[in-house]
């Protein structure tokens, strides 16, 4: 049996790798003949042969079998043709398709779509216009297509907006290699980038993407990779593209159509969204093209006949907003793509002036509108205002550099200079930008020092594979960033810079090439190394290298302004930006252009509106300045001149100064403006109406027209200012008011301003507005035209003035006072009249002046007039008539007062409703009658006294109804009417009478108006007012079941015959059917046969099966008038007995005690209830029995109170913990309980495992093995009681013992595990004790000895001996140091390398370091002397000591492998030595002196310090006191007598010397002092001790004496070039001294590397990887690569799997189910397990019992659960416990027995797995066979030990019973365990492989870091070996000698005699080229300073 169930695991582990074969169907196009359809062919299983025996080609055919792709398929190809390819039968290989083809494809999305569909969402948007960018995807993909051609590089983007040929469409043509239809199909899956695509069908010809080679600017064009950006772009710009591609050397045409419109249409169809079809057809066939809109294409494929190969990218669908943008905006795009390409078009020089190296790339766009418009075709190459060109062409010098990433990638960068040109910036301003302003604008932003020439803009535009990625720029770099402070250069010139980065491929950009994602964050990186590049050669320092650049650049480029004469700091309130008003420097005057501008000078501006004269009054600076500076900008403040004219000052900006004006035309601008003057004015009247001083006139009286003319001094008239340049002309104007001098203060009545006429002068004309009484003045006042000032150059213009009195005139008509012309009918009202004469001036009314009024429709009366001044008042006016409503039209009210000029008015009065005066109550029906419980509406209505509806405020009409309700109220204030609708009236005991109440209506506020009463009829109502339910029984006996009643039915039967009966509030019974079916509703079933309620029938009714439940039942009808219903319950009763229950109150008990609480016994009907059966009785009939119960204490009896039996005293002999199975037996009926019995209370502490006894531990040292404590009771079963804490001391204080914890409660199991790290203690033997506690009682524990041992070998101190009474002088010789080693022990070490000693020694900081410095000085150990003969003492001796005085401290270390030791620090005071010398703190530089009279030319020193110092240059003798005697002495080898003479009365200076310090504050020669000219002297300082022999030598300072200024001059300059030339060989050496540290730096890392290599290479080799052909990177790669497909097929290999599905995978708090919690590795072994616990494989484990709930929930009850927290593991401890035969006498059984849960292996969680299995497997055993399991048990049980159950490897199980055979113990066949088995884990082959790659992969680092630091060692030995680098050499070679040449100079002493060379003779000799070789003169004695 057990060979047939493993042949058939086989056979259904052979069928799943079967179910892997795919179907391959295979569609044949036979082009061998015209009209033949295409055949598909399933070629499962076939071979080639197969496949063309299919075909039935005859044998005498000739016959060719190819792919759309033209290949020839044979034998290999044919098995690698894919399901759903097409083939082409043709006759040759080369034949011409004679009809088209179509072959179906599928461009199902990558992978990477939702691995990296976000990036779009985090790149694409900045608020752009987007579709020059989408054009752009295009134009990169036509490049990479067209990248190999070998000549031109044709690129062609078509608009095609012409209707005439079709809709608009969008067209891109490149020349490129085209495409097959693989790479067609590539094409069309999204997500599919070049680095995963395979472009042939075929993996045999698939070579993977390979990276293109470097090139400059890394323009590869490798820039279409990502398989996004096109299809992005295609269905941005349109919704339908078309692609026609021919491959190179293929004669067929591929197309494919991708549109929304087939999306569309496929997705409502159900069809599979994402294929097409490949239309394949010959060269220049368009007989498909047939729609009119798509004419265009016609002629596109009839251009396919000349190419060789190309790509057509057609898109149709274009948006109209696209069209509009792509028509109007031609030129801003294209210019976008030229910016874009720039590098492409131009080469990577870009487009420079004269740039030889041409682009083979040519980019064309054509626009084609109606046929009336020109087509627009612009090539990119001729663009020349894209931004890149205008920064090209604006740059005054670059500056190009290269960085290097740490992760490979390159970046070259330059950056360019756009110089400020005197008085504007040249950095450029697009033409589009949004910061260009106008030349006024530019010209005022420049004049403020300090702006900045690029504005915001960032500096560096960033280019991928030299394509621009816009939306990234890089602001600066740290090298290149604007300084704090101290800068060499102004700050505007780090604001002159426009740069651009082109990064290669190694970094990362978005989908849609917008965007870089790590470039700036790498170039920030602090591990980025940046380097120059000059002629190809790098040269690190770039920092210093670009301030070197920056600084000729400003010095050698920029022209700007020098201002001059500081004079303070103002704040100018006149700047419109706040930031911007201060400080402001002011200077006296500019030195601009080779031209000086000075306060009080007279300029002219330029640029101005309008030109301007005047003298300068100060030049402004923007900035925080306090002196003279050099700057751009700035603004110069004028007071114009004339200062009669102009009394006013401006500021503009310096750079509108106009410089080529004189002084003489200024003065003569100005003059003139002075000739012209305005002066006095003259008045004429033409027609008479004059006006003369103090007239009278009555009101209304003409004045006028008047004529006024302008006068000058000389009497010309005159209309304007004079005439001058200064820009536009200043007119006049003649201002005339009239003043009204009334009674609140003078008011302008009359105001008007006159332009001048050639023909009148200034003319007004008459005025008629002088009607008001009073005085008047008439002004005439000259103004300026543009500022209508009427003073001008601080004097006021012409002006004139006339006073006149108006008198009033008679009245004439009335006005009417104000009243409310909202009037009510019959309230009476009074009219106040005004009369007034022709001006509106108060009259009185004419004597007996009766008023008449009337009004149309109306009625108009009044009682009397009154007459008071001039007011005539109508008293007791009312207007009485019908007013429909409250909105009623205007009526006019016409008054008239006879015997006036005007004697009528009319006014518009509106008539609203008088008061109220009676009710208006009425009904909508004819009669006041209702029906019982409903309500009564009434319509109410408020009159006046015509019967108008009226309203007013507080108009509330309250009812009251009979004395049923509270009186209720309706509001008519709004309105005067409303309706009011009372509650439902409701008649008790109505039925079918019909009742009369009456109505009371009253308006309360309202007392004059009547109460109105109306009588109302009641009348009984026909809706549904009772329900009534019965049951009928079968003999027709009603039984009525009352509202609320408990009826008693038995558990579980059936309520059946239901009824139900409706009566209306007249008890009459109403008749049923459908409508009142429908309204029915019962509470205990969801659907109601309707047909049934409309006979009145009710559904049936299910008694519940237990008596606990008892349900309310309802019946209720509910419609829009009635509302009824009735209930009652149903109280269910037990049926008769048929099971017996037992109740246990505790289900565990501790062993060795009684059972807590009772067990109940009761008898139960079917349904689980209690009958109450249970009588006394039944006591003596009830028997229990159990495995090990002790019925020592067992009681039953009888309980009266619950009415059952009660069992107590149940206990178990002392065994194993465990399950106890109790059964309890009634007559009958039996029922079996499962008790837990627990291990008994905490009793000792037992050590499970331990480290190997006896033990010793090293002082200072840990346990490695931790101890592992059990707790268990008085029978040694385990006791997992948590609150046992189990505590581990010593057992001796002098040991201390160091655990992660000291003590710790036991777990969940009774362990407590104790890991030991540290031991400390004396030399010994101790004990390690383990003590509990519970409940304050000590738990006995184990004790385990120890030996602590100390290590002989292992440092702990280092002793330091030596003379600390020895002092340290600067420059001497270290005290000799005595260092040994000491143990632990105490004792020295003598074993010790003397090369791991060493000794630090760095000066003391003021802060305190626990370990020596990096830059510590350090020192070795020196060798032992022949008499020392010991070889634990190491001695430092002969150690030079510091030679600067200072504090110093000194530590020794020593470092052996991991041990690293230090000492204690050592404070060491070095002292000075001995003094020997005098010398100044700062060496000054040579004098150079003449004995002229100016005192600066006769300084020898100033402000000079003299110290005592030692050898080492420390101030030493600072208890020395004397003086300094300084005179002048000859210089050695001068035999000249004249000694120059100091100022001081010998000749001679002393200087005191305090505490060894001497100071001089300035020392100079006399005036006409003796001396040679040209001769050098020397200045000496003699020191002269008191109180000692101190001898110190003199300190002695060279100088130059000369007898005039020029020779004085000649020597400072040659002794300025000997300066700068030792300056330079200083930085030679620096630069020498840092090449050469750096060779050393690079050797130590290029030797690390390879001992790194070799270390990881002798590892590989001990793990038998074989590391010798592994020369190379590559190998090395291909080494990774193979194991990792080895890796690949071990883990694609058929195995076991659980076939279940785990739908609850990855929810929180679900680990999963158990069938996936484990592997097993052997097949018998997983199918016993599996099927041993078959039922619960399926169960789902959860950590927490809510999550159980859940999925319980979810699933309704259908999954099975098992929460973790609720996992019984009291008895999980045995696991821990060895196998049950090992405690057992006798011989081994066979079987190889093993604990089945030891074969389980967890992938993922293994504690919590683990806890699982030991609660569902426990302890079974799985061994061999059946014979093996029996003989095991057999000798387990005989040795009085429990047997767990066994499970045999051939599919059996023995029971722990011992039962076994039958089916229910022997397991079936894999395939009848559906699915449910564990699976296999992956083979240690596997496992062992990813080890190796991991050790690979860091092989791999270590031969790469080793190759980089050897290619860096070889290019740094090559830089110092290269040309620049000799070249630098031979210049330091020239520069020595020219120093030697300067030096021989000054020694010559030149001077300006006849008869001797001048100093320029010497230099120009100096100066002469290389050739006939000058004779130098003789050295000087003096010390070189070579």
């Amino acid at each position: 049996m057990s060979l047939k169930r493993r042949s058939d695991d086989e056979r259904l582990l052979a069928s799943f790798r079967e179910e892997r074969r795919a179907k391959k169907r295979i569609t044949v196009y036979d082009c061998r003949g015209c009209g033949r359809e295409p055949i598909i062919v399933e070629t499962s299983g076939f071979d080639f042969n197969d496949f063309l025996r299919l075909l039935a080609i005859p044998s005498i055919e000739r016959f060719c079998l190819t792919t759309t792709d033209r290949t020839v398929l044979d034998f290999d190809k044919f098995q690698e043709l894919q399901d759903g390819n097409t083939l082409h039968l043709m006759q040759t290989e080369d034949q011409e398709l004679l009809t088209a083809t179509e072959e179906q494809i599928s461009f199902t999305p990558h992978y990477d779509t939702l691995v990296r569909s976000g990036m779009y969402e985090y790149y694409a948007s900045e608020g752009q216009k987007a579709l020059p960018y989408a054009l752009a995807e295009l134009i990169d993909n036509a490049l990479s297509a067209t990248a190999h051609n070998k000549g031109e590089r044709t690129i062609e983007l078509r608009l095609l907006f012409d209707d005439t040929l079709g809709k608009p469409a969008v067209v891109f043509v490149d020349n490129g290699s085209g495409m097959t239809s693989k790479q067609l199909n590539n094409w069309a899956v999204y997500r599919l980038s070049k680095y995963t695509r395979e472009d042939v069908k075929f993996k045999s010809d698939h070579q993977g993407y390979v990276r293109p080679k470097a090139v400059p600017r890394s323009i590869n064009s490798d820039i279409s990779c990502f398989g996004v950006g096109g299809k992005q772009a295609v269905f941005y710009i349109g919704n339908s593209t078309r692609m026609i591609t021919r491959p190179t050397g293929f004669p067929d045409v591929h197309e494919l159509i991708v549109s929304k419109e087939d999306f569309e249409r496929k997705e409502k169809n159900k069809e599979d969204i994402y294929s097409g079809v490949i239309h394949n057809r010959k060269v220049g066939d368009s007989s498909h093209i047939r729609k009119e809109s798509e004419f265009f294409l016609q002629d596109l494929i009839a251009e396919e006949t000349e190419k060789e190969s190309f790509t057509a990218v057609v898109i149709t669908g274009i948006p109209p907003e696209h069209t509009t943008f792509l028509k109007n905006d031609f030129n801003s795009w294209t210019r976008e793509l030229a910016h874009i390409y720039h590098y492409y078009i131009h080469g990577h020089n870009g487009n420079v002036q004269e740039n030889n190296l041409k682009s083979d790339i040519n980019i064309q766009i054509s626009l084609r509108e109606k046929p009336t418009k020109c087509p627009r075709v612009v090539n990119l190459r001729e663009v020349d205002n894209d931004m890149q060109t205008l920064y090209i062409n604006s740059t005054a010098d670059t500056f190009e550099f290269k960085a290097c990433t740490v992760s490979g990638g390159t970046v070259e960068g330059v950056l360019r200079y756009h110089p400020f040109l005197y008085d504007r910036e040249t950095y450029p301003r697009g033409p589009l930008s949004l910061l260009a302003p106008t030349d006024d604008e530019v010209e005022d932003w420049e004049s403020v020092a300090g702006n900045q020439a690029n504005g915001r803009r960032h500096i560096f535009e960033c280019f991928w594979n030299g394509r621009l990625i816009p939306y990234t720029t890089v602001a600066e770099f740290e090298w290149c960033q604007r300084p704090s402070k101290n800068s060499t250069v102004p700050v505007e010139c780090y604001r002159r810079f426009s740069g651009v980065l082109f990064a290669d491929d190694r970094f990362q950009v978005s989908t849609n090439k917008l965007t870089f994602m790590d470039l700036e964050l790498q170039l920030h990186h602090k591990d980025t190394i940046f380097t120059r590049i000059v002629n190809g050669q790098e040269q690190r320092g770039i920092k210093k290298e670009f301030n070197q650049w920056l600084t000729s650049c400003h010095e050698h480029l920029d022209k700007q302004v020098h201002f001059v004469g500081f004079n303070g700091t103002i704040s100018r309130t006149d700047m419109a930006v706040k930031k911007m008003q201060h400080p402001w420097a002011t200077f006296s005057s500019i030195e601009w252009d080779n031209k000086t501008y000075k306060t009080g000078q007279l300029v002219k501006s330029q640029r101005t509106q309008p030109i301007m004269y005047g003298s300068i009054v100060q030049f402004l600076l923007y900035g925080d300045h306090d002196g003279d500076i050099y700057a751009t900008g700035g603004h110069v403040e004028v007071s114009l001149e004339p200062k009669e004219v102009y009394d006013e000052r401006r500021i503009f900006p310096i750079s509108k100064i106009d410089r080529t004006a004189t002084n003489a035309t200024i003065q003569k601008a100005i003059d003139i403006e002075l000739t012209k003057m305005p002066d006095k004015l003259k008045l004429d009247w033409p027609q008479g109406n004059a006006c003369s001083e103090n007239t009278v006139m009555p009101a209304g009286t003409l004045l006028g027209p008047l004529q006024v003319t302008i006068l000058n001094k000389k009497g010309e008239a005159i209309s304007r200012m004079p005439y001058s340049n200064q820009g536009a002309v200043r007119k006049l104007s003649m201002e005339l008011r009239v003043v009204w001098h009334g009674p609140n203060g003078d008011q302008e009545i009359h105001a008007h301003i006159a332009q001048h006429s050639t023909k009148w002068a200034f003319w007004f004309k008459p005025m008629e507005t002088l009607t008001k009484l009073g005085k008047y003045t008439l002004e005439l006042n000259t103004m300026l035209n543009d500022t209508n000032g009427k003073i001008f150059g601080g004097k006021p213009l012409p002006s004139n003035k006339l006073n006149l009195t108006i008198t009033e005139g008679k009245a004439e008509h009335f006005v009417v006072g104000a009243f409310n012309s909202a009037l009510h009918v019959g309230v009476a009202f009074d009219m106040v009249l005004t009369l007034l004469d022709a001006f509106d001036h108060p009259a009185p009314p004419p004597p007996d002046l009766t008023p008449q009024l009337t009004c149309r429709n109306l009625d108009v009366s009044y009682e009397k007039t009154i007459s008071i001044g001039t007011q005539f008042t109508i008293q007791g006016v009312k207007v009485r008539g019908s007013v429909p409503n409250y909105h009623c039209k205007a009526h006019d009210l016409k008054v008239v007062l006879p015997g006036l000029v005007s004697s009528s008015q009319t006014f518009k009065i509106s008539l609203l409703p008088g008061n109220p005066h009676s009710l208006n109550v009425t009904s909508e029906k004819e009669t006041f009658t209702v029906e019982n419980g409903n309500s009564m509406t009434f319509n109410i209505k408020i009159h006046d006294e015509v019967g108008n509806i009226t309203a007013q405020p507080d108009l509330v009409v309250y009812c009251q109804v009979g004395r049923l309700h509270r009186p209720l109220s309706v509001d008519c204030s709004t309105t005067g009417a409303g309706q009011l609708t009372t509650k439902p009236i409701i008649l008790r005991n109505l039925k079918e009478q019909q009742r009369v109440v009456k109505a009371k209506f009253e308006l309360l506020s309202q007392k004059h108006v009547s109460v109105v009463w109306k009588e109302l009829i009641v009348v009984p109502s026909t809706r549904v007012g009772r329900l009534e339910v019965y049951c009928q029984d079968a003999e027709g006996c009603i039984l009525v079941l009352k509202d609320k009643e408990q009826v008693e039915w038995k558990a579980g039967d059936l309520l059946e015959n239901l009824y139900y009966r409706l009566y209306d509030e007249g008890q009459r019974l109403l008749p049923l059917d459908h409508v009142t079916s429908s309204n029915m509703k019962v509470n205990w079933v969801a659907e109601v046969n309707l047909k049934d309620l409309a006979k009145g029938k009710l559904p049936s009714i299910l008694v519940p099966t237990q008596v606990t439940n008892k349900p309310f039942y309802q019946i209720s009808y509910k419609d829009q008038r009635a509302s009824v219903d009735t209930s009652f319950s149903i109280v269910p009763h037990p049926d008769a007995p048929s099971q017996l229950k037992v109740t246990l109150d505790q289900a565990s008990v501790t062993m060795g005690d009684l059972l807590p609480g009772d067990i109940h016994l009761q008898l139960l009907d079917q349904h689980g209830n209690v009958t109450q059966k249970m009588t006394p009785q039944c006591v003596e009939a009830i028997k229990v029995k159990g495995e090990e119960l002790d019925s020592t204490s067992l009681t039953v009896s009888w309980q009266e109170s619950s009415k059952d039996v009660v069992v107590r005293g149940v206990g178990f002999r002392p065994g194993l913990p465990g399950p106890r199975e109790l059964t309890f037996t009634l007559r009958t009926f039996v029922e079996q309980v499962k008790v837990t019995v627990t291990a008994g209370p905490p009793a000792e502490l037992q050590l499970v495992s331990g480290p190997q006894q006896p033990l010793q531990v090293l002082n200072k040292q840990g346990i490695t093995s931790p101890f592992l404590i059990q707790l268990c009771d008085a029978w040694g079963n385990p006791s997992p009681d948590k609150r046992v804490v189990v505590a581990l001391t010593s057992s001796s204080p002098t040991l201390k013992v160091e655990s992660s914890v000291m003590s710790k409660p036991v777990d969940q199991e009774g362990k407590a595990s104790f890991t030991v790290k540290r031991i400390a203690g004396p030399k010994g033997e101790f004990s390690l004790e383990f003590r509990g506690l519970f409940n304050q009682k000590p738990i006995p524990g184990p004790s385990v000895p120890l030996t602590v041992v100390l290590d002989p070998n292992k440092p702990a101190t280092l002793a330091v001996d030596y003379d600390t009474n020895t002092s340290c002088p600067a420059g001497g010789t270290l005290p000799v140091f005595s260092v040994t080693v000491v143990s632990e022990e105490g004792s020295p070490i003598r074993n010790v390398n003397p090369a791991a000693l060493s000794m630090s020694l760095w000066r003391r900081e003021t802060t305190s370091i626990l370990i020596p410095p990096a830059g510590a000085s350090q020192f070795k150990c020196s060798k032992p002397l022949e008499n020392e003969k010991d070889h634990f003492h190491f001695h430092f001796r002969d150690k030079a000591g510091p030679q600067q005085t200072g504090k110093y401290s000194l530590q020794f270390s020593l470092r052996s492998g991991k041990t690293e030791l230090h000492s204690k620090q050592y404070v060491l005071d070095v002292v000075a030595n001995e003094p020997i010398k005098l010398a100044p703190d700062n060496q000054p530089t040579t004098p150079m002196v003449s004995n002229i009279e100016a005192p600066a030319s006769r300084v020898l020193v100033e402000d000079l310090t003299l110290r005592i110092r030692d050898k080492f240059g420390n101030p030493a003798g600072q208890e020395v006191e004397g003086r300094v005697e300084v005179r002048v002495e000859l210089s050695p080898g001068n035999r000249d007598k004249d000694l120059p003479l100091l100022e001081a009365p010998s000749g001679r200076l002393y200087l005191e010397l305090t505490k060894g310090t001497a100071h001089v504050s300035k020392l100079s020669i006399n005036r006409n002092s003796p001396g040679s000219d040209g001769t050098e002297y020397v200045l000496v300082f003699d020191a002269q001790i008191r109180g000692t022999r101190m001898t110190l030598a003199p300190y002695q300072l060279p100088f130059r004496f000369y007898n005039d200024a020029d020779n004085q001059r000649r020597m400072s300059e040659l002794s300025r070039k000997k300066d700068r030339l030792i300056a330079d060989l200083d930085k030679y050496n620096n630069y020498s001294r840092n090449l050469k540290d750096l060779c050393k730096e690079l050797t130590c890392k290029n030797q690390k590397a390879s001992e790194k290599r070799t270390e990881l290479g002798t590892e590989l080799s001990r793990r038998n990887v074989n590391v010798a052909p592994l020369t190379s990177v590559l190998e090395v790669k291909a080494a990774i690569i193979e194991k990792m497909a080895l890796c690949n097929e071990i883990y694609t290999e058929p195995r076991r799997t659980c076939s279940i599905a785990d739908p609850f995978k990855g929810i929180h708090e679900v680990l999963g189910k158990v069938c996936h919690l484990a592997l097993v590795e052997d097949d018998a072994s997983a199918i016993v397990i599996s099927w041993h616990i078959h039922g619960d494989m399926d169960c789902l484990v959860t950590l927490t019992t809510a999550a159980a709930r859940q999925i319980y929930d979810r699933t309704r009850g259908a999954q099975q659960v098992l929460p973790l927290d609720s996992v019984y593991t009291l008895n999980i401890w045995v696991c821990f416990r060895p196998l049950p035969h090992l405690g057992c006498r006798g011989p081994t059984p066979p079987g190889n027995p093993i604990y089945a849960r030891d074969l389980l292996i967890y992938p993922k969680d293994s504690e919590s797995s683990q806890k699982v299995f030991k609660n569902l497997l426990g302890d079974t055993i799985l061994v061999d066979d059946l014979d093996a399991g029996n003989a095991y048990r057999k000798s387990v049980v005989q040795s009085n030990r429990p047997c767990p159950t066994i499970l045999t490897r051939q599919g059996e199980r023995i029971c722990t019973k011992g039962k076994f055979g039958g089916t229910q113990n022997r397991a079936p066949a894999l395939s009848r365990l559906q699915g449910l088995v564990f699976g296999a884990p992956l083979p240690a082959r596997y496992h062992t492989l990813m080890s190796h790659i991991d050790q690979l992969q860091d092989y791999l680092k270590a031969m790469e870091a080793s190759e980089k630091a050897k290619e860096e060692l070889n290019a740094h030995i090559q830089k110092l070996q290269s040309p620049e680098n000799k070249k630098m050499e031979q210049d330091m070679n020239e520069n020595k000698l020219k120093l030697k040449e300067i030096e021989s100079q000054l020694e010559r002493t030149p001077v300006s005699t006849p008869g001797k060379r001048a100093l320029g003779e010497v230099e120009e000799e100096a100066g002469k080229a290389a050739g006939t070789p000058q004779k130098r003169p003789r050295a000087s004695s003096q010390r070189s300073l070579l």
